[in-house]
């Protein structure tokens, strides 16, 4: 009984924190609930639980932002993420998920040390390659999604990268995992990973999943511009670390 009152607190807090972080805060820490539930599934077991649940979270922020979002920087990284997801699906259970933490951590790190870099005038402006950028930072983002739901450090690079005010960048961003999470459906269930017992539970956490992207949607109303932005990159910042950590402590292990 005690296992099985650990496992629901542990969806619990999974499903309050990728909400309140994808509802208010581009997904930020959200990508640390897969890894909760790993404590008691295994891996492939845990991001089959938590894929129905981002997607009832998106779908909320959807509503939540409507018409909000940048088309022009949406569409360009859902078609690069249509072919990451492709990949990671053939990839899938293939690639050491440990040393795809290590580069996404890496990754990240490098992305803001360059954004200071370039605020202090020490880089030439990055100029007019969006379309690159969109092609890279989708790509990358369809497939570590497709492992590990790890996608959201690539898209706030992207987005991170254009500089847009606070309410585009959280508005692009749902738009974002939402289309990737649903294209993740078909892959996901062809691959057997979905079972009832996964189902289950993630209808179990859905009431928490609601409950945190409100809070996130009221807390992102109440945030000024200029400190969501920071706290962006101080996020990715925490993000890159902790991704850092668990693959080389994975890897070491």
């Amino acid at each position: 009984m005690s296992h099985e009152l650990t496992l629901y607190a542990l969806a619990a807090l999974a499903a309050l924190i990728a909400g309140i972080s994808k509802g208010g805060f581009g997904g930020g820490v959200g990508f640390v609930a897969t890894p909760l539930l790993a404590v008691t599934f295994a891996p492939a077991q845990a991001a089959a639980v938590m894929l129905p649940v981002l997607i009832l979270i998106d779908q909320v922020g959807i509503f939540s932002y409507w018409r909000q979002w940048r088309w022009a920087l949406v569409w360009p990284a859902l078609i690069a993420a249509a072919l990451g997801i492709a990949l990671g699906v053939a990839a899938f259970g293939a690639v050491d998920a440990d040393w795809l933490r290590i580069g996404l951590g890496i990754i990240s790190i490098l992305f803001l040390v360059f954004q200071i870099a370039r605020a202090r005038g020490w880089t030439p402006p990055s100029g007019g390659r969006r379309g690159l950028r969109a092609a890279l930072w989708g790509t990358t983002c369809g497939f570590t999604s497709t492992i590990s739901h790890a996608g959201g450090p690539p898209i706030t690079i992207y987005l991170l990268g254009e500089q847009v005010g606070k309410t585009v960048f959280q508005a692009s961003t749902v738009l974002i995992f939402w289309s990737v999470n649903l294209m993740k459906l078909g892959p996901y269930a062809a691959v057997g990973v979905f079972s009832g017992e996964t189902l289950q539970l993630s209808a179990m956490m859905a009431p928490a999943a609601i409950i945190g992207v409100l809070i996130g949607v009221w807390a992102h109303k109440r945030v000024p511009e200029g400190i969501y932005l920071k706290a962006m990159a101080v996020l990715l910042f925490a993000t890159g670390s902790k991704l850092l950590w668990d693959g080389v402590t994975g890897v070491l292990s």
